[in-house]
């Protein structure tokens, strides 16, 4: 039995992402409402929203992930909630499977969504992103982003989740530049975390933790199947753990400083 009507409303978070974010646009364009939280872009990405006739785009200063999903999540004005990245495609077929979902009556309260990884403009299959998926489809009013994770955001759902058959197609590699950079601001982030938890620094970790992390992805989750390509994910997945750690020693020698506390009011951790 369906429900007609339900409304849905597509979120996103962007910083400069032209080149991606317009066929991110064309693809949940089927949405009731389109609204973007831009970190200020300075690529011409804040432009194109802003000519967009039917995206809503706020600016608004990027704290960390968390953060900024949450205040999107705000802004949104149905229940119904899809959460998609810049760099993600929804296929005509996951369309079909979202709208059919919503329009259930014995729908979940949240939906995880598994997601298909593109190197460029072939498929990365294995290094360890083979069983990767996210929340990314659930109502508003069942859903919250908890407080503790700033990089990888967890969403805290008061129901039942599902899981969907159709995949999120995600455009995660343009090039080793763009790959990298990401890497390194996630691992730095990720530092923030662990220091808010309580985490301490220690050269092991910094040895050890890199090396097994593309270990564990490029030979326990077969990133050699996918050569070359599994090389550079795998090792720019490491980088990003030793940059955590380095990071984490940063902040440590910035926590023993008489002007942390100062710092840390203003930026929060930032």
């Amino acid at each position: 039995m369906s429900i007609p009507n339900q409304k849905l409303s597509a979120l996103i978070i962007t910083y400069n992402e032209i080149g991606y974010i317009e066929k991110c646009i064309a693809a949940i364009s089927f949405a009731d409402e389109i609204i973007v939280v831009d970190s200020y872009s300075t690529d011409g990405t804040f432009e194109y929203l802003k000519r967009h006739p039917k995206v809503n785009v706020i600016q608004r200063s990027f704290l960390n992930f968390t953060d900024q999903k949450s205040f999107a999540l705000q802004q949104a004005s149905h229940d119904w909630v899809l959460f998609v990245d810049a760099d993600e495609v929804v296929s005509s077929s996951l369309k079909a499977e979202i709208q059919q979902t919503i329009n259930s009556k014995n729908a979940c309260e949240a939906y995880w969504f598994y997601r298909k990884f593109m190197y460029q403009h072939s498929p990365l299959h294995f290094s360890g992103w083979q069983t990767d998926k996210n929340h990314r489809l659930f109502r508003k009013s069942k859903a919250a982003f908890t407080q503790d994770k700033i990089v990888h955001e967890t969403l805290k759902v008061n129901g039942r989740s599902g899981k969907f058959t159709e995949k999120l197609i995600h455009f995660c590699y343009k090039d080793y530049s763009d790959y990298k950079a990401k890497m390194l601001q996630y691992g730095k982030l990720r530092a923030q975390e662990e220091l808010l938890k309580g985490c301490r620094f220690s050269y092991t970790k910094l040895i050890l933790k890199p090396a097994w992390k593309f270990l564990y992805n490029y030979i326990v989750r077969l990133g050699f199947l996918d050569l070359k390509k599994g090389v550079n994910v795998c090792y720019l997945n490491a980088l990003s753990v030793y940059t955590r750690y380095k990071e984490l020693k940063r902040l440590e020698m910035l926590q023993r400083s008489p002007v942390f506390p100062k710092m840390v009011r203003k930026h929060k951790l930032a």
